[in-house]
């Protein structure tokens, strides 16, 4: 049986938590340390989610050159003061981040920076998919948009799926590092080169 203190100890260093939040979240989900990590994630997220309109105006750049020298990645991401810029925590993240970029290739940071000549490219090969199962033209369109959202999500750096932790969004690592370091931080812009 794990005690109190040393799951207050492990949340702790798992969420970088305040000691009275960790002990909260274990209180409310009864000492299950999935249910207090989940209650902390909730939390977590409302906190990024505050903070979110604060500006972010420092930050740094990080740069990821595959091994063999045939992908290489620029990342800008900012948070709100230089000293969070160069707490590990913050540098980790953009390292991630950068790694993601070389591996998943977006084509923007968000759903909503998608070109919108990709967009309706897109959409008129799908609508040609589509039209040839010969349905009806409601679920057509149901069809048509349920994969244009897909397709955007895949295609958008904060929608995908994390490279390292798949069962987990980009959005959701930078939500984890806003709870982290207490601050805004903005994945601003990447250039992603491969020869």
């Amino acid at each position: 049986m794990v005690s109190t203190v040393e799951k207050i100890k492990q949340l702790r260093e798992e969420t970088a938590a305040g000691m009275m939040d960790v002990k909260r979240a274990l209180d409310e989900s009864g000492g299950d340390l999935e249910g207090a990590r989940r209650v902390l994630r909730e939390r977590g997220q409302a906190m990024a989610e505050k903070k979110s309109g604060r500006a972010a105006t420092e930050g740094l750049i990080e740069a990821y050159v595959h091994f063999n020298g045939r992908v290489g990645v620029l990342v800008e991401v900012n948070c709100e003061t230089d000293f969070v810029a160069r707490t590990p925590e913050f540098k980790e993240f953009a390292r991630n981040v950068a790694l993601h970029v070389a591996s998943m290739k977006p084509l923007c940071v968000a759903p909503e920076d998608i070109p919108q000549e990709a967009l309706e490219d897109e959409r008129s090969v799908i609508e040609k998919q589509v039209a040839e199962m010969n349905k009806p033209e409601n679920i057509t369109h149901q069809i048509v948009e349920g994969r244009i959202k897909k397709w955007t999500s895949e295609r958008a750096l904060l929608t995908q799926p994390y490279v390292k932790e798949p069962d987990k969004t980009v959005d959701e690592l930078l939500k984890e590092t806003i709870q982290k370091v207490g601050e805004n931080v903005v994945v601003r812009r990447f250039v992603r080169f491969e020869l």
